[in-house]
């Protein structure tokens, strides 16, 4: 069995090695002019990965290795006036770890994969942006990174505000910001909870809001616009700071009564700092204290406890190949203290580090790593070995 694991990830590590000669993607929008001020711009963004762990089962007792499509996007924005945008992305997603409005249930127990993602419209308004659709609500750093954005591969497991899918709502905004993004702000409601989760009931029988605020102070240089990333990559030097904040009356539980309803309240504190050195090397360090609070109520889509991230990258000065290389290490922990699943109570430490290969920005990036998930104060550690992938036009 161990000659057999090893042999999956020589072969992973070969795959790697072979992605290391591929060329470098521009990154750059596909812009239709229209007359005036009108224009439409197209984009694309592609992720896949190979993994082998020693968990096939769930019980450790096997091994498994995967290849899969993980994200497929499509990418539009359009410029109708000199104040109004508005933006179309659609998402292939074969992960289907999350509730979804507008996923097509099969009689399998499975989703269709191709969705909506973003659909917003912006207005700016004396300074003003306001944001009406379904978009990422405001919340942590990795989820307005977005998967393509992180400074890794993996989503992280301590990121557990509520979502519809892929971290969106349907909602309306207002984005404010200053000197550039030195500070910026952010507020909007949303729908919140809306649809029952399995057989319960949905506890928000009143239909409340879900209200989400960040706000952002950039010590160093200033980060424009409402979505984020977690590496420059050296094109600038970060240190931010941001406080997010969501809460829903009644937004979460599994029934309507006093002992099955109680409000939802998120909390989190993020922080990025990445600094290029004198030698052309660029750290990066970045981490996140989350706090969700369920009021002690069970939940089957949402989880009370405390969690957090730390992640350490050292973007190497001269390129081999293609691209540099990017050593890095992450570990989250989480203490989760209310859920309707056993298998989210407990303890969760995630212990992971590796190589990133970056070609091009977050546009063209390779990932190979290793990750230790401990799922529970008793279980055995998941070990995987991984290959990350992805490009996109943007």
């Amino acid at each position: 069995m161990l000659y057999q694991y090893k042999r999956k990830f020589l072969g992973l590590f070969a795959v790697l090695l072979l992605c290391m000669a591929l060329p470098s993607f521009a990154g750059a929008w596909v812009m239709v002019k229209g007359d005036g001020d009108r224009w439409m711009k197209f984009g694309a963004g592609f992720r896949s990965s190979l993994s082998t762990s020693n968990d096939s089962t769930g019980n450790q007792s096997g091994s498994a290795s995967d290849i899969q499509l993980d994200n497929m996007r499509l990418y539009t924005l359009t410029q109708v006036h000199k104040n109004i945008l508005f933006e179309f992305n659609t998402e292939v997603n074969n992960t289907n770890d999350r509730v979804a409005d507008n996923y097509t249930q099969a009689t399998s127990g499975q989703f269709h994969n191709l969705f909506v993602l973003d659909a917003r419209a912006t207005f700016s308004i004396k300074g003003f942006d306001l944001w009406v659709g379904k978009f990422l609500p405001p919340s942590d750093r990795s989820n307005l990174n977005g998967p393509y954005f992180l400074n890794v591969y993996n989503f992280p497991v301590v990121q557990a505000y509520p979502a519809i899918a892929a971290g969106r709502d349907h909602g309306a905004m207002v984005f404010k910001e200053y000197g550039g993004g030195k500070f910026k702000w952010s507020y909007g409601i949303f729908e919140g909870r809306t649809i029952a989760s399995n057989a319960d009931a949905n506890p928000d029988e009143n239909d409340n809001f879900l209200h989400a605020a960040r706000f952002t102070y950039n010590f160093w240089t200033p980060e424009p616009g409402y979505y984020t990333t977690s590496s420059y990559y050296g094109a600038k030097d970060v240190l931010a700071l941001a406080f997010a904040f969501q809460h829903e009356e009644d937004g979460a539980g599994t029934g309507t009564t006093a002992t099955t309803q109680g409000d939802f309240t998120g909390w989190n504190i993020d922080l990025l700092m990445e600094k290029k050195l004198s030698n052309g090397a660029v750290l990066n360090l970045e981490g996140a204290f989350y706090d969700y609070d369920t009021d002690d109520i069970a939940d089957t889509t949402l989880i009370q406890g405390e969690g957090y991230l730390a992640l350490a990258s050292y973007l190497m000065p001269d390129k081999i190949g293609w691209g540099k290389v990017q050593p890095y290490i992450r570990y989250q922990h989480f203490d989760r203290e209310q859920s309707n699943t056993a298998a989210n109570l407990g303890t969760r430490s995630v212990t992971e580090g590796g190589f990133n290969y970056i070609i091009d920005g977050h546009n063209a990036k390779i990932m190979a790593f290793y990750s230790g998930d401990k799922n529970g104060s008793n279980a055995a550690t998941v070990d995987s070995f991984n290959i990350g992938m992805q490009f996109q036009l943007l």
